[in-house]
């Protein structure tokens, strides 16, 4: 869609009542922390991932810390999907989230993907590690799918 001035226009993220209920519920504070939380567990991990890669040492550490990235995401996309169930009345892919929802999806069965090869036992650390910097980098992916949402959605807020 084009202004006429020639520039691309966007639908709006949300409609009026959209926009009320996105402020009004709580699940908005919850996505607002658990957001920077996985964040933060995510370069923890990295760090650890990393110094194994590189020293072969910390095996445990970077595990661990790959099992909680992947519980935090888990529970970042359940209450995701909560929000979206009260702000646009669909559980997930709400046509202002489809392709985040789409990528969130990919990036939960990479690190499941990582979660099933650590249980097998059928894989070397090294695959492992690999799957979840695999993993890591759909993180990347998605997270500024959202952050480029958040900023619309922020412009979207301003007055003209």
């Amino acid at each position: 869609m084009s202004a006429p001035n020639g520039d691309i226009t966007h639908a709006s993220l949300y409609t009026a009542a959209e926009r009320a209920r996105r402020d009004e519920t709580v699940w908005t504070t919850i996505q607002g922390v658990l957001a920077p939380l996985q964040f933060l567990v995510f370069l923890v991990s990295l760090a650890l991932v990393g110094r194994y890669l590189l020293t072969g040492a910390g095996y445990e550490a970077a595990t661990a810390s790959i099992v909680l990235k992947t519980v935090v995401l888990l529970t970042i996309m359940v209450t995701g999907s909560i929000w979206e169930k009260v702000v646009f009345d669909c559980w997930l892919f709400a046509p202002a989230f489809f392709w985040e929802d789409v990528v969130s999806f990919g990036v939960i069965a990479l690190h499941l993907a990582y979660v099933w090869m650590l249980l097998s036992g059928d894989f070397s650390p090294l695959a492992q590690m690999i799957c979840a910097l695999v993993a890591y980098a759909a993180y990347v992916v998605n997270a500024a799918q959202f952050l480029w949402k958040l900023r619309r959605a922020r412009l979207e807020g301003v007055p003209a």
